[in-house]
């Protein structure tokens, strides 16, 4: 007499729970690594047209404690910071002031400052390099 095969109650089926979790994992990790990569305006000098004025030496603004400005170490007084920045950048292509805040200095100083230097016409204004902040 021949045997009969009979079928397995066990199914070969696929799990596809596990492989699913990790797309899913994976899809997370994508979209939140897009979202951290950020990109910074950045402005480039512009070339100069015609006769260029002006010896490209950086003009730095120090604001230190108590409202005293200097501009390129020379004392300016606060009354007339605006009219002396007009001046300089008058005879200047290039409108980049580098702001450098003493350490002691109110930050609504420094931001005074950055406003005064707005009004006076300057375009860019940058932190200056560590060879360039005041010592005091």
């Amino acid at each position: 007499m021949p045997r009969s095969v009979q079928p397995s109650p066990l199914a070969a089926d696929m799990n596809v729970t596990p492989m699913l979790d990790v797309l899913l994992v994976l899809l997370v990790i994508f979209m939140s690594s897009v979202t951290v990569m950020r990109s910074m305006d950045v402005r480039l000098p512009e070339p100069c047209t015609g006769e260029c004025r002006g010896d490209g030496t950086p003009i730095v603004l120090d604001v230190l404690p108590g409202s005293v400005y200097r501009l390129n170490h020379i004392p300016v007084p606060a009354r007339q910071l605006e009219g002396r920045l007009r001046e300089v950048y008058a005879a200047r292509n290039d409108k980049v002031l580098l702001v450098a805040g003493a350490r002691m200095a109110r930050y609504q100083d420094v931001l005074g400052a950055m406003d005064v230097a707005r009004s006076a016409g300057v375009r860019v204004i940058g932190v200056p390099s560590s060879d360039l902040v005041p010592t005091r």
